[in-house]
């Protein structure tokens, strides 16, 4: 064929395509119930369609032993760090990466550069400095002074920004060990006034000169290198947290004497680092279901009027399988534990550290809020498996394994508002929830912000929930994100956006994932099939890296619930909620008129009847044709070649016999009746379930729901008939606010000063329909009788 007569076809083609794109301009459906093959990893060895980690599924561990001394002089970190890197995957890996994570704060900074800026009619002094944040950076970042192997010889290494390259002697082969070292140091910033802002670091308290210290993303920590990504190290700019190794700790922290340390894991010796008081109290501690001060208010009073303390103490901590480790030290600390139960019958300490300006909201809620979140997040998740849980008050939040750092201060008379206590509440949980996702459900933070934040969140509104049913909550009942989801869709981007591309991160990384799920459990699933599948996920994916599609195939193989549609309209677009009740048309049977009777009649042009094959297949296959058995049927079966003439006509006349009903009849089945047909539309494009309530004139009320399949034939609009035995004064969709449905003023019939009157319509009894029989389709008929 030439290029011309191609030409000419795919033109001929584009027309006919666009020919039947005019006759059809409103097609039935696009694709929101189709399944999400293309957006997903297709099924192999290491992940399964179903959702659970396949046979062949593998994770690298690094193993960390470290020793740290802090220097509150310089305000500075100074560590050596002895890491064993297990290579567990199936390939053969010729470096390593690792993450600088203080790096961030270095005057070389891409966060520095990274995001546009305007000058305001009015502009604080805070926010000039913010227009040139690097300045005043020089000192800051991550001094690495040597890399060494296991022997002590020197190793190559690169620096890009917040990750580090380190070259191997040689290749490390699956199911190897590569031990090395690494020594380095790094300023500490004023967390609360450096214009670089980040989650580590110290905060100053004017008053007596003390400080109060967060050690966080503090050494050079393993990136992780996984079956789905290979090495995940994009930059971390602050935003986008982490991703991280399991593990086992071993770690030396020195501090001056007189400071009080709270980390990760457990210590090894708090019988040499306490008082004898102190350690009594801790050893009553351990049985106690209400908090005790270990360190007591008095005790911190008293310390923090000393000068800081020329000697030091190195405190001993050990944790197995964690992510990550992090730890807190301070003069001004009360320190208060009390013992949990999980549902294993192991003993948690729920401990809480904080200062005087914390103690009148901390001393009351903070360690019982630890133990209530463990016990709500465990029964939705699995039993809590570490051996601690601690929340420090330090002005923000923040989450590591088995501590974190939360924000709750009183005024200075001691007071607090309602408000405060509540927002104090909310972080302690969200924060302590954070334990399960990411640090034990392990997550990638810095590629999916919703997969720890949202899921964490949306746990985070049931444990508020189980703790006051009146509880404030900001995330989680539907109506609150409506008002986001209603944003001009330059402002929005789907839940699955790269952490650093959102816009408004706090709606679309956690309220919105949170509200999704919410609605997921209370109007799709159901609390049964959800929390089932909630937990096998959790069960599934504990001490592994999931994915969100391992999580989206878990929770609709473990419900046998298809809920692409629900993905791909919550998590995979900007689509919002907004159905409206266009019109309702009201009909009741006409008790007094019959329809006439009628006759149709069709006559449709003869198809062929390609019995012949049938009939050869069925003796290939030994089954007899019946046919076969008559001689009369088989010689009309012969005869009977409709096919062989173009103009052969066969017509087939129905007769269709309309019975009418008695007017006792219709009394007794249609008398009453109320016929409702209502006009759905779908204007914000994301599909919903149907929620009615229905108010008839003697003042009762009904529920209604349709599943969300009533869209898959028509996503823009549909009608339904719905019958009453009363008549129905209004009808409300969604009317508990459970959809997220951003325009309610359309979720309601009849509008002000309309006065419905019923329209009438015609009935009578089922069609029974007669048709003439061709001669092939008697003998047919006959053979079957």
């Amino acid at each position: 064929m030439n290029s011309k007569k191609q030409l000419l076809l795919v033109l001929f083609g584009m027309f006919v395509f666009a020919l039947n794109a005019q006759n059809n301009p409103n097609q039935n459906h696009a694709n929101k119930f189709e399944q999400l093959q293309g957006e997903w990893r297709a099924p192999n060895q290491y992940r399964t369609a179903d959702g659970a980690p396949g046979p062949a599924y593998w994770q690298q561990q690094a193993d960390y032993k470290i020793k740290v001394k802090l220097d509150p002089k310089e305000q500075r970190i100074h560590g050596s760090e002895q890491i064993t890197y297990t290579n567990n995957s199936p390939s053969e890996l010729r470096y390593l990466w690792l993450q600088l994570d203080e790096n961030e704060h270095a005057e070389n900074s891409m966060k520095h550069r990274m995001n546009s800026s305007s000058i305001r009619k009015n502009m604080s002094e805070g926010a000039l400095n913010g227009l040139e944040v690097w300045r005043g950076q020089a000192d800051y970042g991550v001094n690495i002074l040597k890399v060494t192997d296991k022997s002590g010889k020197s190793l190559k290494y690169t620096i890009n920004g917040t990750m580090m390259r380190v070259e191997l002697p040689a290749v490390l082969k699956s199911g190897k060990k590569f031990v090395f070292n690494v020594d380095w140091n790094y300023k500490m910033i004023d967390r609360m006034n450096n214009p670089s802002w980040g989650r580590g670091g110290y905060e100053y308290f004017e008053d007596k000169g003390n400080y109060l210290y967060t050690v966080v993303q503090w050494y050079p920590r393993m990136c992780v290198y996984s079956d789905f990504e290979g090495w995940q190290n994009k930059q971390f700019v602050g935003r986008g947290e982490f991703a991280l190794n399991f593990g086992d700790y071993e770690v030396e922290i020195t501090v001056p004497a007189d400071h009080i340390v709270g980390s990760t894991g457990e210590c090894q010796n708090y019988k040499k680092m306490l008082t004898k008081d102190q350690y009594a109290r801790w050893q009553q501690a351990q049985n106690s279901k209400e908090p005790i001060e270990i360190v007591t208010k008095e005790e911190a009073l008293r310390n923090e009027d000393q000068a800081i303390s020329q000697k030091t103490k190195t405190w001993v901590y050990k944790a197995e399988n964690v992510r990550d480790f992090a730890w807190t030290a301070s003069k001004k600390f009360v320190w208060d534990a009390m013992a949990h139960t999980n549902e294993l019958g192991q003993k948690v300490m729920c401990m809480s550290y904080y200062g005087k300006e914390a103690y009148p909201i901390y001393n009351k809620y903070s360690t019982k809020v630890t133990d209530h979140t463990l016990t709500t997040y465990s029964k939705y998740s699995i039993p809590y498996p570490y051996p601690v849980a601690i929340s420090v008050e330090a002005a923000n939040g923040m989450e590591y394994p088995m501590i974190c750092f939360n924000p709750g201060r009183a005024e200075d008379d001691g007071t607090y508002t309602e408000r405060a206590k509540d927002a104090a509440i909310l972080v302690i949980i969200h924060e302590v929830g954070h334990n399960y996702f990411p640090m034990i459900i392990n997550s990638d933070e810095r590629q999916w912000a919703w997969f720890d934040e949202g899921i964490n969140s949306f746990v985070q509104f049931l444990t508020e929930q189980e703790f006051d049913n009146n509880y404030p909550s900001r995330s989680g009942p539907a109506h609150t994100i409506a008002r986001y989801m209603a944003s001009d869709k330059s402002q929005l981007e789907p839940i699955m956006t790269n952490s650093e591309n959102i816009k408004n991160y706090g709606a679309n990384a956690y309220s919105k994932p949170a509200t999704a799920l919410n609605i997921l459990r209370e109007t799709v699933m159901g609390r049964e099939l959800f929390d089932y599948a909630f937990k096998e996920y959790c069960r599934r994916w504990a001490f592994k890296h999931p994915t969100p599609e391992d999580f989206f195939r878990t929770m609709e193989e473990a419900s046998a619930m298809d809920l692409d549609w629900f993905w791909r309209g919550w998590f995979y677009s900007t689509d919002a909620v907004d159905i409206s009740i266009d019109s309702i048309d009201w009909y009741k049977v006409d008790m007094e008129n019959n329809p006439e009777r009628r006759i149709d009649t069709f006559t449709n042009k003869a198809r062929p009847r390609y019995e012949h094959i049938s009939k050869k297949r069925n003796k290939e296959s030994g089954m007899v044709f019946p046919v076969d058995k008559d001689p009369e049927l088989r010689d009309i079966y012969t005869n009977y070649k409709p096919w062989e003439t173009e103009d052969s006509i066969s017509t087939s006349e129905y007769i269709r016999y309309d019975k009418v009903f008695s007017d006792e009849e219709k009394k007794e089945l249609f008398e009453g009746k109320n016929y409702y047909q209502l006009h759905f539309s779908n204007k914000g494009g994301l599909v919903m379930p149907i929620i009615l309530e229905w108010t008839f004139e003697d003042g009762s009320t009904e529920i209604e729901k349709l599943p969300v399949e009533i869209w898959r034939l028509n996503e823009d609009g549909f009608k339904k008939v719905f019958v009453k035995d009363k008549v129905v004064k209004s009808v409300t969709l969604d009317p508990f606010r459970e959809t997220a449905d951003i325009d309610e003023s359309n979720n309601v019939w009849p509008p002000e000063d309309y006065v419905p009157t019923p329209d009438r319509f015609q009935v009578f009894k089922s069609n029974k329909m007669k048709k003439k029989l061709n001669p092939m389709q008697k003998a047919k008929k006959s053979n079957r009788t």
